[in-house]
């Protein structure tokens, strides 16, 4: 793909969450449901996005669950319809965004959510009906914020991607002071998640010049900045460079991610429970040494470029860049291999036979085959 196309508002500010009633105007928003999930409420970081609205007490969607299912979708279109809302508010990390997209959908969307699947050829069927929606991301790690797409597990148990630029944000409200209080075991996850967008993009073959330096400098910000962000969650200015590494690296991968992800899509559908950033950081070691054989990661000497951009040494082969990212989630204290996290290999044949249809298989730089999968996975344990 060589489309380049940014095209919402984004604040990247601490404070920013206080354009909220001016962003609403500006959209036509007048009575937005809020989208949020029982953790971030009982935080207190709901309440901080609550304080910037003047008018009437928004309605409240609390109950997104970890991975966005689309029995949730339908409990808050039922809401979204019940009090007459015309935007959706999404507050919380991308599990709150995404479950917020899949409404944006749902509401104004005729049948299942599987009819509107990108891999079932349902993207085209989006329409610019779709519900207006404002991110306020309070994590950072996804980039759903600024991106087009959502992952959603469907009825079938199928964990599934969106995709429309109907669905992009009309506002993101990147607001450092709303990380200030996220666990360090969740800051490190989620970061990991977005350094693996940087990576994972910068490495697809598509023709995007302007996504790859996008990612590089997203990379650097992250890779940079991740342990400070983790050990010390009150350092505003290494909030705001994960914060932009998120962003970052979610304006990137529009070109496409690749192994990384059909694997953790295909294996989070399998064990919800397993954190999305978490499976990214484990499997994106083996995925930068099986990648690392294409033409286009010699071509534009990717390996070096990734590794400068992390800091390290001119000259690091990609085996020491690859140990690098397992190192990182050692000392972040995050498992660095699937055995850690409960999965064993009964569940590989499903897993692989999950990841060949997911939507991000096909713009991996190296064609992957079932048997590369496999040992992907085995690498990974």
């Amino acid at each position: 793909m060589a489309l380049i196309q940014y095209l919402t508002h984004v604040h990247l500010e601490a404070g920013a969450r206080r354009l909220l009633a001016d962003e609403c105007a500006r959209i036509g928003i007048r009575r937005p449901l809020l989208v949020t999930d029982a953790g971030v409420r009982a935080a207190g970081v709901l309440a901080m996005v609550e304080a910037a609205w003047p008018g009437d007490p928004m309605p409240v969607f609390d109950a997104t669950p970890p991975n966005p299912t689309e029995a949730a979708v339908r409990a808050a279109v039922a809401m979204f319809q019940a009090a007459g809302c015309d935007g959706l508010v999404a507050v919380g990390g991308g599990s709150s965004i995404d479950l917020a997209k899949g409404v944006a959908i749902a509401a104004t969307h005729e049948g299942p959510l599987t009819r509107y699947a990108t891999i079932l050829g349902g993207a085209g069927d989006i329409t610019d009906r779709a519900v207006p929606l404002i991110a306020v991301p309070t994590t950072a790690g996804t980039g759903s914020e600024v991106a087009r797409g959502a992952i959603l597990i469907v009825d079938d148990g199928r964990k599934l991607g969106f995709h429309n630029w109907a669905l992009m944000p009309k506002s993101a409200l990147c607001d450092p002071e709303l990380t200030r209080g996220l666990p360090p075991a969740l800051t490190a996850a989620t970061g990991m998640d977005a350094i693996a967008h940087c990576m994972e993009t910068f490495m697809s073959a598509a023709f995007n010049p302007a996504a790859d330096g996008i990612a590089l400098e997203g990379l650097r910000r992250g890779w940079g900045q991740i342990e400070r962000a983790t050990a010390h969650g009150d350092d505003l200015a290494a909030r705001l460079d994960m914060m932009a590494a998120s962003t970052l690296g979610a304006m990137a991968f529009q070109k496409g991610l690749g192994c990384v992800h059909s694997l953790s899509h295909a294996l989070g559908g399998l064990m919800p429970r397993l954190h999305h950033g978490t499976l990214n950081a484990v499997f994106l070691p083996a995925v930068i040494r099986f990648n690392a054989a294409h033409e286009s990661l010699r071509r534009d000497d990717k390996i070096a470029r990734m590794a400068q951009a992390m800091g390290l040494p001119p000259g690091t082969p990609m085996e020491e860049l690859a140990d690098a990212v397992k190192a990182m989630s050692a000392r972040l204290g995050l498992p660095t291999g699937l055995a850690e996290m409960g999965v064993t290999p009964v569940l590989f044949d499903e897993t692989i036979a999950r990841a060949q249809h997911d939507h991000c298989h096909k713009t991996n730089p190296r064609e992957a085959s079932a048997s590369d999968y496999r040992q992907l996975l085995e690498a990974s344990m």
